[in-house]
Formats: structure tokens, sequence, C-alpha cells
């Protein structure tokens, strides 16, 4: 791991953008990109990952003990009750009888929990993955790349890697870059192979450490970031892999590696609207990491569909990691 390195030339990223551009690689029609590697074989061949019973949420809750991140027009989720048990209490007071129901309602930015990003999410010079333009997302929703292609594809093996634990830690420092040869010795350490078709989850720890400590600090804002460096997502890339997340809130290093030369969220750009590739934030991966280092099995079957929100540009999810 290394702290930020502004070395990735503008030359170099582009390069590496059209070098792993997957436009048209399952036809001009295609709204599903990578996902389109999640085959009934490989799901079922995932399946039998699945020994013990374990099974893992990999969701942070919703609620005021989470991640605030300003960005995009996100604010913290808003819970409330449109009838609470006072509302019940005071029914039966008045004379009600027989059953009586409690209801609640969430308001919440899509992507201000764990979510997956829809195709849809990211632009790189005015073109969204598959060479479609910002006509396609009107404020009613996305008329492509929706959320709503993966309903039925975010099932399949999973693979953790946990990095932090490469130097013995429990959590990366704030602001630190995880480069190809840290995933590559990750899976050398914990005895595991990456390839085509994989969901590919890397820990930083920091996730796990801000909800163990209340401290939701500047990282959960605006402005810097541990994770993915470009070239830790082009090697994921080199594998073919289905979809990659992390517990932060980016997945990956800001500020970019190019922001010398204004390229903001490379990794986005390569991964989401580029390769197709989907990407998962926010969630969360310590007791998963725990019992992978407990069995020494940093693979599993992970299933986590998203909310089918009809045009929606990500969503909230749940994911479970089966073992």
């Amino acid at each position: 791991m290394t702290t930020r390195d502004l070395a990735v030339s503008e030359e170099r990223f582009a390069a590496l953008a059209a070098e792993h551009r997957r436009w048209g690689r399952w036809g001009v029609d295609d709204e599903r990109g990578a996902l389109n590697l999640v085959t009934p074989q490989r799901v079922a061949a995932a399946a039998g990952l699945v020994r013990k019973g374990a099974v893992f949420s990999l969701a942070h809750p919703i609620g005021p003990n989470g991640p605030t991140v300003f960005m995009g027009g996100r604010f913290a989720p808003v819970h409330t009750f449109t009838r609470s048990g006072d509302d019940i209490r005071h029914f039966y007071a008045e004379g009600g009888s027989g059953i009586s129901f409690t209801d609640d309602v969430i308001v919440m930015p899509l992507q201000s929990s764990t979510h997956w990003d829809a195709l849809s999410h990211a632009f790189h010079d005015g073109r969204m993955y598959n060479d479609r333009g910002p006509e396609h997302v009107r404020s009613g929703g996305t008329e492509a790349n929706s959320i709503t292609e993966a309903a039925d594809r975010m099932v399949g093996r999973g693979v953790l890697l946990d990095v932090p634990a490469l130097t013995g830690r429990d959590h990366l420092d704030i602001g630190e870059a995880i480069e190809a040869d840290d995933l590559q010795q990750c899976c050398e350490r914990q005895g595991v192979t990456v390839g085509e078709g994989d969901f590919v989850l890397v820990r930083t720890g920091r996730l796990g450490l801000a909800a163990r400590t209340g401290d939701w600090g500047p990282e959960w804002g605006t402005g810097i970031n541990t994770g993915l460096g470009v070239s830790a997502a082009a090697w994921l890339l080199e594998r073919d892999v289905t979809a990659v997340a992390a517990d932060t809130f980016s997945v990956e290093i800001i500020p970019a590696q190019t922001s010398a030369f204004g390229e903001h969220a490379p990794v986005h750009a390569l991964l989401l609207q580029g390769a197709g590739v989907h990407m998962g934030e926010l969630w969360s991966l310590d007791e998963l990491a725990a019992d992978c280092a407990a069995d020494g099995t940093y693979e599993f079957l992970l299933v986590a569909a998203p909310l089918l929100v009809d045009g929606a540009v990500g969503s909230a999810c749940n994911p479970q990691a089966l073992k």
C-alpha cells in the first residue's frame, strides 16, 4: 500500500481506458455489462461453495449512526413513522378494538447506504457504458443502463481480499492507495484466485473502524478516501471480474491519482463506465473477514440483489455472503 501518488499520466490512463473498454462486447444494445458473465454454470458452481451454512450480512444499517456522504446531492437517510406506537395506543384508548398496525417511511438517496452503482451512474467525456449519452438519464429515471438490469444477476462467486491483513493491521490508514501488487499479494497470502465472472470484495477496514469508534470524519464527507488505485483497477479488469465492492464510499482512492490533470474518479471511469463492471460501496466486511481468517476460506456464494427501483442509477442492497 502507498499513499496517494499522482503518477498516472494522462497518456497512461487513456491507454488503459482504451485497452479495457468493453463497449459492444455483448452487442450494441447491451445494458448489463460484465453481468453477462454471470452464467447458470457459474451460479451453480458458486452455490457449491456453501459448506457450513454460515451467512453474513454485508450491509451497514440504514440509520443515524452511519456515513453521511454529502456528494452529488446526497444526504443522511430520514426514517420516520406514518403510524407509530403512540397512534396505536390512542386507537385503543379511544375505543378501538381488534388488530392495528404500525407503518414507517424512509427517505434517502439510493447511494447513501450499502449499495450498487448502476452503469448509468458514471459518465466520462459525456458518455456512459456502451457509448450512451446523458440524454438517456432524465429526472423521471434513466432509460438505459438502469439498476433493474441487475435484477437476477447479482449472484455468483465472491472473493474477499483483506488488504490490511497483509501488514498485520486491522485497517488501512486514511489516504492509502491499494495497488495491483497489493491485490496479487492478497491472493497469494490467502491461497485464492480471482477470475472471470467473480465478485471481488476489497476490505480496507475503514467502515468498521468508523462504526466502532463513532468517528465519521472527513473521509465520509468529501475530499479524501482510501481505496483502489488505477493499477488495481487494471489488475481486476485483466481478470475479467463481474463486480467490485469495498467498505468505503468511493471504492477508489480520493483525491484521484490522476488529479494533476483534472481527471475525476478514474477507477469509476475504468470499471463502471468503460468496462461495465458494477461497483458496490459502503459494504460491511469485517465479520466476513474474521470468519475467512479463521477457516482460511476466502471464497463464498454472494447474493446481493438490488432494490428494483425502475429507472434508478443505483440501489441500496443487503448483500449476503454464504459459506
